[in-house]
């Protein structure tokens, strides 16, 4: 995840764009950069590590700077190359005539780039980025027009990606396009202003216009452009923005629940951000105040939680019982309450709510805590009741989720739980160092693997095309991804009100099977690993009974095409971090079902996003 600002106008710009940055500095800090055009040439300035290193190195070229008005603006979340200066943003071409800013992913880069060094080309960086910077020059040079250069390369790039461009040659001139990333212009008086969200210049402007994919903006202090992919002129909506813009805005989704599904990559890189920097360092939980001595002397943990948070809570029993060794209780909060409360001052209780007023969570952490437990709160809101509650707190700042149906929340909380399992195997020194290392390179990388999936969706509406008139769905895993099951259930059951159960694959026949029949859809959650020969087993069992047999898979076993009627693929992932990776399209699914029945997805009926009342 990386953040991105422009500024075109009268007013001097360094101040503007090191401002916006530091909106969205929660996009990460890597590294930071900007580009600002002087007299006679663009000038670039990076600095490593956080922002205060840019500040620090812009301070010694104050004056020199000081009567530029058009600029752009870079912090960095490392994706391709270390975090270093030269690999930070803005990227030049090889003459410096053009800069250029990017969030997102080129997939295609290696093949663009052995396509511009073999045309003289020469690269610095480790970057995906720089790729475009020298694929856009190049064309510039045969077409001496910014706007068009920057058209007929985004028809050569493949992935997700915000750009904003400047070239040396067409003064007070930013160029900007996107697709399946975040960019919005703000409009101000002979001025305007782009970004990757909107905190970055709320306090000069309410005016934004969302870019949608594909469109191509051309921003001058006087005018601003925007074009579809046929370079057609168009209308942009212009949108008043709220106080709380980012939660209040679909920004360009049709749907809220459709933009948190799309934020979830970032919500993992921001929960990460400090917490788990290189494969080879210690996670770090500086809220978390479980000592050597507290989690010696523990010999039992207990998770409380409900709805969405209760099948994290399932999954975070898994991984702690594997990476700790601790015995792991998980109960819906509901029936906790209603029972002798059996903990003590050797019971961790953790309560597990995305609002942090959950009733039954909060009176069953009460209870609790008056039996002399532990109490750590994972949520959303450390604002919250239950944060106040608790000994150690865990927030997952996933920021506002405004869809009643948790999406971003529940991969956060996930995060949350692996980290925490982690954290704790290090202090109590459970897993093998190669273990650990291995698991914190594999989450390092979900993020850009969860993009692939979010730029990738054509396979995955069309199951949900193909499925959406059925009355019934069975959902059936094993291991570790059960509880995603009967989350991937949940989603579909909220949002399009169709049947929908998730099972225990091993458990189908004793009872269950009985409802098989040619009009029941049976999806298998199918991850490579321990109980993958298993499940497979399970769903020849369901095809037997002539189910319409659907697999969600990282395999490309040949034998899967005969037994399923239809396959989503999905990037190959080790199984104990399967769950965050199989239900982005089980959300994606309920998600497009519910759209083609019509249904009210954001709002869908007899719920609520906060239960406050047992």
């Amino acid at each position: 995840m990386c953040g991105i600002v422009g500024y075109v106008g009268h007013k001097p710009v360094v101040d503007i764009l090191l401002d916006g940055l530091a909106q969205l500095e929660y996009r990460g800090y890597d590294s930071s950069g900007i580009a600002v055009k002087c007299s006679d040439s663009i000038k670039v300035y990076k600095a490593e590590g956080k922002l205060a290193n840019l500040r620090d190195e812009l301070s010694f070229h104050a004056y020199e700077l000081s009567k530029s008005t058009m600029g752009i603006g870079h912090i960095r979340w490392a994706t391709h190359g270390a975090p270093t200066v030269i690999n930070a943003h803005p990227h030049t071409c090889n003459c410096g005539n053009l800069v250029i800013v990017h969030n997102g992913i080129i997939e295609n880069y290696k093949e663009l780039k052995a396509e511009l060094e073999a045309k003289g080309c020469i690269f610095k960086s480790q970057t995906d980025t720089e790729s475009v910077a020298h694929l856009v020059a190049s064309i510039y040079a045969e077409v001496k027009d910014l706007t068009k250069a920057v058209h007929l390369a985004t028809q050569k790039i493949q992935g997700a990606y915000a750009l904003c461009i400047m070239h040396n040659d067409e003064p007070n001139k930013i160029v900007a396009t996107k697709r399946n990333a975040p960019l919005v212009i703000g409009l101000g008086e002979n001025e305007f202003y782009i970004a990757s969200d909107v905190p970055a210049f709320i306090k000069h402007t309410k005016r934004a216009i969302y870019l949608e994919d594909n469109q191509v903006a051309t921003l001058t202090p006087d005018k601003l452009i925007i074009e579809d992919e046929n370079s057609a002129k168009i209308e942009p909506k212009v949108e008043l923005l709220p106080w709380e813009s980012v939660a209040l805005s679909k920004m360009g989704y049709k749907h809220f629940m459709l933009k948190e599904i799309h934020e979830q990559p970032d919500i993992i890189r921001n929960i990460l951000v400090g917490k788990l920097k290189t494969s080879d360092s210690e996670i770090e939980l500086n809220e978390v105040n479980l000592t050597k001595e507290t989690l010696k002397n523990l010999n039992r943990i207990q998770v409380i939680a409900c709805g969405t948070s209760l099948h994290a809570a399932m999954i975070g029993k898994y991984i702690i019982e594997n990476f700790c060794s601790i015995p792991v209780d998980v109960e819906a909060s509901s029936e906790y309450i209603y029972r002798k409360t059996v903990t003590d001052k050797h019971t961790l209780v953790i309560g597990v709510s995305q609002s942090g007023e959950t009733a039954d969570t909060l009176t069953a952490i009460k209870q609790s805590k008056a039996r002399g437990s532990h109490i750590l709160i994972i949520t959303n809101r450390p604002d919250s009741a239950m944060a106040r509650e608790a000994d150690s707190l865990l927030s997952v700042n996933a920021g506002i989720e405004v869809s009643v149906a948790a999406t971003k929340s529940y991969i956060a909380q996930l995060t949350s739980f692996y980290l925490l399992a982690l954290y704790m195997a290090e202090i109590k020194g459970t897993m093998k160092s190669d273990d650990l290392r291995n698991i914190k390179s594999e989450m390092l990388l979900l993020p850009q693997k969860i993009e692939q999936i979010l730029s990738h969706k054509e396979e995955i509406q069309k199951c949900a095309r193909k499925y959406s008139g059925t009355r019934d769905f069975i959902y059936i895993a094993r291991g570790i991804n059960y509880p995603t099951a009967l989350e991937g259930a949940l989603k579909l059951k909220e949002i399009s009100y169709i049947n929908a159960t998730g099972y225990p694959a091993g458990e189908l026949k004793h009872g269950p099977i009985a409802m098989l029949d040619e009009t029941m859809p049976v999806l298998s959650i199918l991850m490579k690993g321990s109980v993958y020969e298993k499940l497979l087993s399970n769903s020849e069992e369901a095809k037997a009974r002539n189910a319409r047999m659907i697999a969600l898979t990282n395999s490309t076993d040949p034998k899967l095409d005969d037994l399923f009627d239809f396959i989503i693929r999905v990037p190959e992932v080790m199984e104990l971090l399967s769950p965050l990776i199989a239900m982005i399209p089980l959300q994606l699914i309920a998600y497009y079902i519910a759209e083609f029945l019509g249904k009210d997805v954001d709002q869908p009926r007899n719920l609520a996003k906060s239960v406050t009342v047992e």
